[in-house]
């Protein structure tokens, strides 16, 4: 089968953005590198419309480009490629690995066991990690907790595994539903977690929980903060992530007055923010 190769200019923090949504056009294949990713997909799938709609898509990153695009005759198992780039690892508390991985569980670390789908990239991203080993010193026992873009289910999983009582999961994008869905299973803690198609709509009215997840891009965080304010208890904790070092100031300005900030991790230019609600 013939296979058209992209490869595109894109800033890092964009790229699991764009990769959702070329996974929802039938793009099968893809390796992320530093400010790039390649992506594949049948050239039958790929037409002259598709085409303006990826030329769409990225108008709405900035910084963004062809670097070139190449027809090729490919007999390549996509996910095979994919599924050696995903390796397991420890972050913080936790050991985090693919089912196929035959790595040994550390005796010290809660396991996760996570299986991402190829539009969710190739690795655990910084923030991910940040938001992991922030983790276990905010959650009591029966601790009631929302994971705003759950992603893999990842963190709701980690938030169980860490004694919560129950986890509202959601997302907007439908093969992260499905992708949460399955990882539940893998983990057996289906019973704990409920997962939502949507946004901040899903959050049944009246909702408080003990601590709010969030690791999304800086501009959706905004547009979300003032529902999940409202759902969160009195001196609850907030965690946030999916920002830069360079959003903090602004993030602080956003927060002052109904949150302290307990905390802020930093992995290169990668941060997390710790908030205690106070209004």
């Amino acid at each position: 089968m013939k296979y058209i190769k992209l490869v595109i200019k894109i800033a890092d923090k964009y790229q699991e953005s764009l990769i959702a949504e070329l996974f929802d056009m039938d793009f099968d294949g893809f390796e992320q590198r530093e400010s790039s990713i390649i992506a594949y997909i049948a050239k039958k799938n790929f037409g002259i419309n598709d085409r303006e709609r990826v030329d769409q898509l990225l108008g709405a990153y900035p910084g963004n480009g062809y670097i070139e695009t190449e027809e090729i005759v490919a007999d390549q198992n996509w996910n095979e490629q994919w599924e050696q780039t995903v390796k397991a690892q420890e972050i913080g508390s936790f050991f985090v690995k693919p089912t196929w991985s035959q790595a040994t569980v550390p005796d010290d670390k809660i396991l996760l066991e996570i299986d991402p789908k190829m539009s969710f990239g190739t690795g655990y991203h910084e923030t991910t990690r940040l938001m992991l080993k922030a983790l276990p010193d905010l959650l009591d026992g029966d601790d009631t907790v929302i994971d705003a873009g759950t992603g893999t289910g990842i963190l709701s999983i980690a938030a169980i595994k860490l004694g919560a009582k129950e986890v509202l999961a959601f997302d907007i994008n439908e093969w992260s539903i499905t992708n949460t869905h399955e990882n539940i299973l893998l983990n057996g803690i289906n019973d704990s977690i409920t997962v939502k198609q949507g946004s901040t709509e899903v959050i049944t009215e009246g909702t408080r929980v003990d601590l709010v997840l969030v690791n999304i891009e800086k501009n959706v965080i905004l547009t979300l903060l003032e529902d999940l304010v409202v759902a969160l208890k009195k001196e609850g904790q907030l965690l946030l992530s999916g920002l830069l070092e360079t959003d903090l100031p602004q993030m602080k300005e956003e927060l002052k007055d109904r949150f302290e900030i307990v905390e802020v991790y930093q992995e290169n230019e990668w941060i997390a923010i710790q908030a205690k609600k106070i209004n």
